[in-house]
C-alpha cells in the first residue's frame, strides 16, 4: 500500500513507498536544490563545511554521521542567520535562534547523531538528536 499527500500550494510532495536518496559525504560540499530531499551521510576521518544554498519553501535536507570524527567539526552553513529549531543532545534541548552554522562536534559525536533542515522559503528549520552533550551545537558569528 503507498501513501501519498501534496502541499496545498503544491510545493511538497511526499510518497510513503518512495526510496529516500542517500549520498556520502566525505569533504567540503555545497548543496544546491536539486540535492533537496537527500539524506547526507557524513563519512569521513574529519569534518568539513556544508553550505545550504538559499531557503526555498519546501527544500529538505537530512545529515546523519556515519563515522566517527575525531578532529574537525561537520559544519552546515547559511549564508544569514535563519536557523531556527533545535535539537536534542543528551536528553536536553539546544535552541537554534537566528543562527547560520550547525555543528556537529569532533570528539563527541556518536555515529546515527542527526540533523534535518526543512525550510518554508525564509528560514531554514532544524530538528535533531546528538547522544552525548555537546555534540550539536547552534551559533551565529
Amino acid at each position: 500500500m503507498t501513501y501519498s499527500f501534496a502541499a496545498s500550494n503544491g510545493d511538497a510532495k511526499y510518497d510513503a513507498g518512495q526510496e529516500c536518496r542517500v549520498e556520502t559525504i566525505a569533504a567540503a560540499r555545497t548543496l544546491n536544490a536539486a540535492d533537496s530531499g537527500k539524506v547526507f551521510v557524513l563519512s569521513a576521518a574529519a569534518g568539513a563545511a556544508i553550505t545550504l544554498p538559499a531557503a526555498k519553501s519546501g527544500a529538505n535536507y537530512k545529515f546523519i554521521v556515519a563515522s566517527l570524527f575525531a578532529t574537525t567539526n561537520w559544519t552546515i552553513v547559511a549564508a544569514a542567520n535563519v536557523i531556527e529549531g533545535g535539537a536534542i543532545v543528551n536528553s536536553a534541548f539546544v535552541p537554534a535562534d537566528d543562527e547560520n552554522t550547525i555543528s556537529l562536534v569532533a570528539t563527541a559525536e556518536t555515529i546515527g547523531d542527526f540533523v534535518e533542515l526543512i525550510s518554508d522559503g525564509s528560514k531554514w528549520y532544524a530538528s535533531g538528536v546528538g547522544a552525548a552533550a555537546g555534540s550539536i551545537t547552534f551559533t551565529a558569528p
